[in-house]
This record gives structure tokens, C-alpha cells and sequence, in this order.
């Protein structure tokens, strides 16, 4: 005997069938932002990349973003051929600081490109970063940079021509 507590062989079906439906459809439409993770290997999805250059020669050093608010900056390396790029920049208007290999290492940038002294502070490991000019030292404060950007999402150029 079938009371109202139970459910009946059909309606039990069409209860499992409607569950499955639905179980069905929420893991579809959570597939593609479960995917998304991977997204990284191929590649940042907002990037800012450009030259730096002084006197119209490369330079050496890092380049940072450092965000209105003063959270963490976002840094590259400048490479080589004097090229950076910074891969998920901070969205909204950010200061940019060009350092010199020397104040990266946190020693005092070097005047003219000279090493700095023996037994001052080891350069840093830096991944492509090459040979080049050294920046003029209001490059590497917050307070005397006089590069801004306003950085909007997606992929952008920003060359940084720095004057003496």
C-alpha cells in the first residue's frame, strides 16, 4: 500500500530522470570556467610589453608597475634587445619605475653604467636581462618617476623612451 509518504515506481523515475537533468546541466555550464584554469599556458590574458631606451640605446634593468594604491608592483626584466613585458598588469592607472641592475640589486644605481664597487651587493639572477644603458636614477622612485600609464584590459604596447 502506497501512502503520500512515498513515492510511487513512476514518479520516482521522473524524480531521477529531472535529478539527472539537472545534475547534468550544472556540470556543463560549470565545464568551461573549470577549463579556464589551464588558461595560463597559453598566455597572459592582459599583458603590457614596449622598449625602453635612453638616448636611443637599450637599456638594462627592470621594469615595474606599481598600482595607485601601493599593493605589490608587478616587474619584468628588461631583455636584451631592450624589450620587457609584464604579464597581468595591474588594471587602472600605475607608476612606472625603470631600475638599473645595481638598484635592483639594492644598491644605488651606478652613474654612467659603472659596476658597482667590489664587495658592494651581488646583481640578481634576472631571466633575459642583458646589457645595455643604465637608467637615470629618477626612474627608480615612485616619487620622481615621471612615467604614468593608465593600463586597460587586454594586450598593449607601452615604449618607455626615458630621457637623461
Amino acid at each position: 500500500m502506497l501512502t503520500d509518504q512515498t513515492l510511487s515506481p513512476a514518479k520516482w523515475y521522473s524524480s531521477a530522470r529531472l535529478l539527472g537533468a539537472l545534475s547534468l546541466a550544472l556540470l556543463v555550464a560549470l565545464l568551461p570556467g573549470v577549463s579556464g584554469c589551464n588558461s595560463g599556458a597559453k598566455g597572459a590574458k592582459n599583458s603590457v610589453s614596449g622598449k625602453v631606451t635612453l638616448n636611443g640605446e637599450n637599456v638594462a634593468g627592470i621594469v615595474s608597475f606599481v598600482p595607485s594604491d601601493n599593493t605589490a608592483p608587478k616587474d619584468s626584466p628588461i631583455k636584451p634587445d631592450g624589450t620587457y613585458q609584464i604579464d597581468d598588469p595591474p588594471i587602472g592607472q600605475v607608476k612606472i619605475l625603470v631600475k638599473g641592475m645595481a638598484a635592483a640589486a639594492g644598491g644605488p644605481a651606478a652613474p654612467g653604467g659603472a659596476k658597482p664597487p667590489p664587495g658592494g651587493p651581488e646583481m640578481p639572477s634576472l631571466p633575459g636581462a642583458g646589457k645595455g644603458a643604465t637608467p637615470p636614477a629618477k626612474y627608480a622612485s615612485a616619487a620622481s618617476t615621471p612615467l604614468s600609464y593608465d593600463v586597460k584590459p587586454g594586450k598593449q604596447t607601452k615604449d618607455l623612451p626615458l630621457e637623461p
